[in-house]
């Protein structure tokens, strides 16, 4: 009895705390704030209303998602459109998007983890943990034709989380026909699309390894495999593979119930259809297989693309950048080190990057001039993905704003117009000292 005495507070207390964490898990957001007291104009924000519903109207986009973050509360969240036109359902708040390069944000994530845990450097060569990167050749084009001569030094870690590896998706003359017949580049989708292949990713980066690259290790900014690469390292350094990984790592811990690589066949009905843009302007329903809809629900779930096979929801991925901008914590769960936040949202590449005024830290493009991404302030961050989708996040401004869409390919503006429209609803401009 003295013994049952003692154990049945720390019972209670251990259920307490599981319980404890389990609510925090499943806490979505704080609850919306009013934009008046956010200090944002309602009247400058229902602009965004109309403006996404002319595009559908017009039927140059099917339908979309977008909600904004300010102090991490929601002060503008909306569905409009469609999910899928042909079977009328309408989108909503949860629906499910392919995110493609935003997948990016959560590799770069788990490998910043482990080099927080000491697992992984970010000078250690990729040849480390991918034996067929220990030599890589590069093509050079010269008024003779296309050469292939030796890298000039071991492409490593960093290089990948910056873009300067040297490694493109494949789909360059120079190199498409090599690509083109280990599987990658033209035969994989628009390059970086992998959900369809039959095999584990690191077998497919050892493959990319024994091809040639276009650029010299750490001569200019090139956007490629380069996230696929660091996905095999998370799974050859932790020994998990990188859906395990991101799932007991990063969206599990952040209560991300809807951040998976691929989707239970019983919840088909929340992927939203992918369009396509006609010449026109206006949109047709993009045909199945890799350059349409995809294999996230039937495809072979063997194949984790690091770089652009993630699905997730609005709530889902605007939670995540929320404990971006707060340092690498959220509702006193800690995933990243302050330090590991500001080396991805610092530019670390200097000049290399293609955009003047922005730069590229480890893992996210940055804003470092006004003006240089719309309306985004310096020290801002973001990217988007191949179905259109795009996102930023403003420290200064205290603002995480994502936006959400299928449309592949997408010649609109409406990407961009999105952000504009959120930043001319603020009540006051700091980066810009006038109102």
């Amino acid at each position: 009895m003295f013994r049952t005495a003692r154990v049945a507070p720390l019972l209670l207390v251990v259920v307490s705390v599981a319980l404890s964490a389990q609510q925090r898990a499943a806490t979505p957001m704080a609850r919306p704030q009013p934009p008046r007291a956010a200090g944002v104009s309602t009247e400058r924000l229902a602009r965004i209303d109309t403006v996404l519903q002319r595009y559908v109207d017009e039927n140059r986009i099917p339908g979309a998602v977008g909600l904004v973050l300010r102090d991490g509360r929601p002060i503008y969240e909306r569905a409009i459109g469609w999910s899928d036109k042909e079977s009328s359902r309408r989108m909503t708040k949860d629906t499910v998007f392919r995110i493609a390069s935003q997948s990016k944000a959560l590799t770069s994530v788990a490998i910043l983890q482990l080099v927080e845990e000491g697992a992984v450097s970010l000078g250690n060569p990729v040849g480390q943990f991918i034996p067929s990167f220990a030599k890589t050749t590069v093509a050079v084009k010269s008024d003779s034709g296309t050469s292939m001569v030796p890298a000039t030094r071991a492409i490593t870690v960093r290089d990948l989380l910056t873009h300067t590896a040297g490694i493109s998706y494949g789909t360059d003359p120079t190199v498409a026909s090599l690509y083109e017949a280990k599987g990658l580049g033209p035969a994989a989708g628009y390059g970086w699309y992998t959900a369809d292949k039959d095999e584990p990713v690191c077998d497919t980066m050892e493959r990319l390894g024994t091809l040639p690259f276009v650029a010299q290790p750490g001569e200019a900014w090139v956007y490629g495999y380069n996230t696929d690469i660091l996905g095999c390292i998370v799974e050859r350094a932790s020994g998990m593979t990188l859906d395990k990984y991101i799932e007991s790592r990063i969206t599990a811990p952040l209560g991300l119930k809807d951040t998976r690589f691929f989707l239970p066949a019983d919840q088909r009905d929340r992927l939203a259809a992918v369009y396509a843009n006609r010449p026109d302007g206006t949109i047709v329903r993009a045909p199945d297989g890799a350059r349409g809809q995809g294999h996230y629900v039937d495809g072979p779930r063997r194949s984790f693309s690091g770089g652009a096979g993630l699905l997730s929801t609005a709530h889902d991925y605007a939670r995540f950048l929320e404990m971006i901008r707060l340092g690498g914590s959220l509702d006193g769960v800690r995933i990243l080190s302050p330090r590991s936040v500001a080396l991805m949202t610092t530019n670390q590449i200097g000049t290399r990057y293609t955009t003047p005024g922005l730069g590229f830290g480890l893992g996210f493009e940055t804003t470092d001039r006004y003006g240089a991404s719309g309306m985004n302030s310096v020290g801002g961050f973001g990217w988007g993905g191949a179905y259109g989708s795009v996102y930023r996040v403003d420290p200064e401004e205290r603002l995480v704003i994502v936006f959400m869409i299928q449309l592949m390919p997408n010649t609109t503006d409406i990407r961009d117009k999105f952000p504009t429209l959120v930043y001319q609803a603020l009540d006051a401009v700091k980066s810009a000292g006038s109102n």
